[in-house]
């Protein structure tokens, strides 16, 4: 049988002020709703992360939400994933601002036993396994999937001095791809045009058509998120590796 949920702050806190409000809380929002069993316990909980993610709640409320959810056994990588999945339809800012209260909960540390477990002690999203486009990239990188839903969001991972060969995301119309960087120090590249410095929250929007190439910093291990943008007749086409010339001019 099932632990009952009860709750008892509405008459701690309320109790004297409002005994409705109290009652309405702890008896039947919790007492009634919290305990049907249609929807198990942990569903309720991401259910009510993401209602109050979508109003815009980010205070303790909504610290208490996500404390529950980790004890009812969402994990950290579900937990980036709802974030994330609700991100497309709340918005950005909703989006950032519940990650760092997420952060915050999910604080597990992996043991540091390699450059890899303490870089992925620094970023929120999961590095993943290696990547299966090994061939397209100098060095090691990652890849993990985040979401396959609508867009498809990757979390793409460089190790340092890792890049990937210039590219071009062809589409007879819209196509391109989206990229959020999240951790560490790297550089985007468009045929033509300097290098541009990528650190955490840096957005490149890359056309169709263009190409281009994004990697580590040679000292500093990297990762952004990336959001194919579906186009109509959309390829990858992989071109020649970016050479250690040009690599090492940039600064």
């Amino acid at each position: 049988m099932k632990e009952k949920i009860t709750q008892t702050a509405g008459r701690q806190q309320l109790g004297d002020f409002a005994p409705m409000f109290a009652h309405l809380n702890d008896d039947v929002l919790f007492g009634e709703v919290w305990n049907e069993e249609a929807i198990d316990t942990k569903t309720k909980c991401i259910i009510t992360v993401v209602s109050l993610m979508a109003s815009g709640i980010t205070d303790s409320s909504l610290t208490y939400h996500l404390q529950n959810a980790k004890t009812h056994g969402v994990t950290k990588a579900e937990i980036a994933a709802v974030i994330t999945h609700a991100t497309m339809y709340c918005g950005w800012p909703k989006g950032w601002a519940v990650f760092r209260l997420a952060k915050e909960v999910w604080n597990e540390q992996s043991p540091e036993l390699t450059e890899k477990d303490r870089y992925q002690n620094t970023i929120f999203f999961p590095i993943g396994e290696p990547n299966p486009y090994g061939q397209f990239f100098v060095g090691q990188s990652y890849l993990a999937l985040l979401s396959d839903k609508q867009v498809p969001v990757y979390n793409v991972t460089f190790e340092p001095s890792c890049r990937n060969n210039w590219h071009i995301h062809h589409s007879d119309n819209a196509g391109g791809q989206m990229l959020i960087c999240v951790g560490g120090r790297g550089y985007y590249q468009e045929w033509g045009k300097p290098a541009q410095e990528l650190v955490p929250g840096t957005v490149i929007n890359i056309p169709a058509n263009v190409r281009h190439w994004h990697g580590a910093a040679p000292d500093m291990w990297f990762s952004h998120l990336a959001f194919e943008i579906p186009g109509e007749n959309a390829s990858t086409e992989w071109c020649e590796a970016v050479s250690d010339e040009e690599y090492g001019k940039l600064k």
